[in-house]
């Protein structure tokens, strides 16, 4: 095994995604070929519809591929079990269910479920863990509070720990500043860069948010009509790819700055 695919967490080859039917197919995108290393944060960006969250879902196994393959830690999606592929990757999605009745420890100790016993007692380990993860999302004020009394952001830091005390090597957020004000978007993907950095856990989120992502990412996966691109966000402003996410009749992207503007 060479020193890069030692690295290489998660990565596609010839990936096809969208859906299928009785009457037909609908090709999303095609041809995706992304790898995501090790101790990386990954912002995933495009324009609203564009497949985002149909490649999130299909890269953990929530929806089938319609061709080519995806492998996490050199191992094939489909040949994990859902107990095994719930302790190599762990997800944060906009539409995700849960009790705000619980207190934020029992919600961030629901992440410990797939290494408890059949009646779900934490050992002293999984408590390890879960303060831990409590510590590294600024939470200890909170961990005795019941989630509906928390905040839209608090609630989102919450899910986050939840994700960090499954300990997987891959975290997967599914537009993770939604809802949330300027301040608390820029905190909540600055915590993500910190996170990235003390646990060497690779982090990937799609995001609207693209002039934050380009500062504080390590790699951006880029979605057009055309293609899929992963690089660098350098190598990709200089290669002009943000500059075909909008309609160019109102905004445009200034290299100079990373940043997109209104065009007046």
């Amino acid at each position: 095994m060479t020193e890069t695919s030692k690295h290489m967490v998660l990565e596609t080859h010839d990936l096809s995604i969208g859906y299928t039917s009785k009457k037909a197919t609908t090709v999303i995108a095609n041809q995706i070929n992304i790898k995501l290393k090790k101790g990386q944060l990954i912002g995933l960006v495009g324009a609203n519809g564009i497949g985002k969250s149909t490649l999130l879902r299909t890269l953990s196994s929530i929806q089938q591929q319609l061709e080519g393959d995806v492998v996490l830690n050199g191992k094939s999606l489909g040949n994990y079990s859902n107990i095994q592929l719930s302790k190599v990757m762990s997800l944060v999605l906009t539409d995700q269910l849960m009790s705000k009745n619980l207190s934020v420890f029992e919600l961030i100790a629901l992440g410990r479920q797939p290494y408890t016993n059949w009646v779900g007692n934490l050992s002293d380990t999984d408590k390890t863990v879960i303060h831990n993860s409590i510590e590294k999302t600024n939470l200890s004020e909170l961990k005795h509070r019941k989630c509906f009394e928390l905040s839209d952001g608090q609630l989102q830091k919450v899910m986050i720990a939840r994700a960090l005390a499954q300990d997987t090597d891959l975290i997967i957020l599914d537009e993770p500043t939604t809802h949330l004000d300027m301040y608390h978007k820029a905190y909540i993907l600055k915590l993500l860069q910190e996170l990235t950095k003390d646990t060497n856990k690779t982090i990937l989120f799609s995001s609207h948010e693209i002039d934050l992502a380009i500062q504080l990412c390590d790699e951006m996966v880029v979605m057009n009509k055309e293609s899929v691109i992963s690089d660098t966000p350098c190598n990709l402003i200089t290669q002009g790819v943000f500059e075909t996410l909008f309609p160019e009749d109102l905004i445009g992207f200034d290299a100079q700055t990373g940043r997109f503007r209104i065009k007046k």
